[in-house]
């Protein structure tokens, strides 16, 4: 784990300036003493998002070395990855029905993403990128743009417009349009809002609660000067990487609910 000086010292800081604690991470803890002012500063403000990309290579890594040299027999990360894409393919096969094929790249590589990004926190000197409200937030506009496309391609650019109106038919329903059409909206626009904030609140408060315990780990042996501190952490460690896992998954299950809604039914026509 992180040295205790340093959880301590995050502790610490957090507590005087009434922010949610936070364990540092490299850029701020190591970052100083190895970097010119000027680039310490930089990478310190752009740490999130060069944790992101860390993350993002490193998934890439992953998933191209269980797609080199691809076996009839599957085995080792051929065999994990396989088995992970059956499985999401099983789940999201309730939702999105024959269209889940079609999704399953997308939402896939979007819940990898997340694993990794959420995970990241519990290694020494990381952070993870979802516990920042950008990144999430980024995720989040990503899928309502996804959303969008698909519903465009669904219905037809008319068609969609027409369903954001209620779908009226009838002198009522045309009627209710101008009213039906900002509640759509509005709802359109909320959904990954509220994706986002789930994100980032989980996170968020997980990372917090681990920094926060283990600052309270230190200071129970500080009276002893002991270079380490009772590992009050732990338990939260494993709660953490439990939680992570399960916020990675909602948050693309939620997504295929809400492409669901703008896919045609099983006897209309797709303009895709």
């Amino acid at each position: 784990m992180i040295p205790s000086f340093l959880a301590f010292q995050a502790v610490g800081t957090g507590a005087e300036h009434g922010v949610p604690v936070e364990l540092p991470d490299f850029f701020s803890a190591v970052g100083p003493g190895l970097f010119p002012p000027g680039l310490a500063s930089f990478l310190d403000a752009w740490a999130v998002n060069i944790f992101a990309l860390a993350c993002l290579f490193a998934l890439a890594a992953v998933l191209l070395r269980g797609a080199a040299g691809q076996k009839d027999v599957p085995r080792g990360i051929q065999n994990a990855v396989e088995a992970l894409v059956e499985w999401f393919q099983g789940v999201l096969g309730e939702i999105l029905g024959r269209h889940t094929d079609r999704f399953i790249p997308f939402l896939g590589t979007l819940f990898l993403f997340i694993v990794f990004m959420n995970l990241a926190g519990l290694i020494p000197l990381f952070r993870a990128p979802t516990s920042q409200f950008e990144i999430t937030l980024s995720l989040a506009i990503v899928v309502f743009l996804y959303i969008q496309a698909t519903a465009v391609r669904s219905f037809g650019l008319r068609g969609y417009l027409k369903h954001l109106m209620g779908s009226p038919e009838g002198l009522v329903g045309w009627l209710l349009a101008p009213m039906m059409l900002p509640i759509h909206l509005v709802s359109e626009i909320a959904r990954p809002f509220s994706l986002a904030l789930r994100l980032f609140g989980n996170v968020m408060g997980e990372d917090a609660l681990i920094a926060a315990f283990t600052g309270l780990g230190v200071m129970a042996l500080g009276f002893f000067d002991s270079p380490v501190g009772l590992p009050l952490g732990l338990p939260f460690i494993f709660l953490a990487l439990l939680f992570g896992m399960i916020q990675a998954f909602v948050f693309p299950l939620l997504s295929a609910v809400y492409i669901s809604q703008v896919l045609p039914s099983e006897g209309d026509h797709c303009h895709a």
